[in-house]
């Protein structure tokens, strides 16, 4: 019986398979994906910038893609981090961020922070027609 209960629970020999933590709520994560964490420093990013020049800017709307999508002779040398679109008449500005390749280019949590801030301080100040250290004080050019 030992045997049989052993074949049971490690078939093959290779240790208990399974999730490691088993999640309180299933089908739920307990852990953010990498996309959830990339839109969190968004739009805590986003949200500072955007309250200190709400009146300035009108209105904006902020979102976050995967990738862009490249017309056919797009050059390979550039894929485009962010997309600013400027409204007009009655429609809003729209300031887009490319995950993948923002992610491609950062190493660190740090880099990723620096990468996001410099990219929405640059938009912003494109849109108001300040210099980018105007916008924000911790704004470096990372040019």
């Amino acid at each position: 019986m030992t045997e049989a209960r052993r074949l049971t629970r490690d078939r093959r020999g290779r240790g208990q398979r399974g999730p490691g933590i088993v999640p309180r709520d299933p089908g739920v994560p307990e852990r953010p994906t990498r996309r959830e964490r990339f839109d969190r420093l968004v739009l805590d990013i986003v949200t500072e910038v955007d309250a200190r020049w709400h009146r300035q800017l009108g209105i904006v709307e902020y979102a976050v893609e995967d990738t862009p999508l490249l017309p056919d002779d797009w050059g390979e040398d550039t894929v485009p981090l962010s997309s600013l679109i400027r409204g007009a008449g009655g429609d809003a500005s729209r300031l887009v961020l490319f995950r993948r390749p923002i992610e491609h280019r950062c190493e660190t949590r740090a880099e990723l922070e620096a990468m996001v801030l410099t990219l929405v301080v640059e938009q912003v100040a494109e849109l108001l027609g300040l210099p980018p250290e105007d916008v924000d004080p911790r704004y470096t050019d990372q040019g």
